[in-house]
């Protein structure tokens, strides 16, 4: 080998040796008192790369898959602010929420969630702000950069779902 392609050779795995921790660094996307509450109400959820937080409540049927975008999901839930304060329900089975998923019907942590859910599974559901509404909120529920919580029970998806 050349002193040439030693020296590019030694530069590149020094280059990629500083940059991988970086490449797989996650921001915490909870602000610093959220996060507190959190860790202290729920030590057992599990967090995605994107900051989700969750628990599986109860186990689904994995033998049918998970939804994927474009699908109809049919969706049972309560969401809550982080303080507990309900600000939304549809809990009546014979009159479930059914979104499109993936479609930017829904904020970014539902869509993420509802992907990775299977038929009959509830799962109690932790979304920073960027994947809910946002640094704007929802006025006049959802305040400026709420965590927001959800129970939410996937019901059932499928391409043919009726809307309502």
């Amino acid at each position: 080998m050349s002193p040439a392609f030693r020296r590019f050779a030694f530069l590149f795995l020094v280059l990629i040796g500083c940059s991988a921790p970086t490449l797989h660094a996650q921001r915490e996307r909870l602000p610093p008192e959220d996060l507190e509450i959190v860790e202290k109400r729920w030590p057992e959820a599990q967090k995605t790369s994107t900051g989700l937080r969750y628990i599986v409540l109860k186990e689904g049927d994995r033998s049918g898959g998970t939804p994927a975008a474009g699908m109809r999901a049919s969706v049972l839930y309560k969401g809550m602010l982080l303080n507990g304060k309900v600000f939304d329900e549809t809990t009546d089975p014979a009159k479930p929420f059914r979104p499109r998923i993936g479609r930017g019907d829904l904020i970014a942590g539902w869509d993420q969630a509802l992907q990775r859910m299977h038929k009959g599974e509830k799962w109690l559901l932790i979304v920073p702000y960027e994947l809910g509404y946002g640094t704007r909120g929802n006025p006049p529920h959802i305040p400026r950069r709420a965590t927001l919580v959800f129970e939410m029970e996937l019901v059932d998806f499928g391409k043919n779902l009726p809307t309502e």
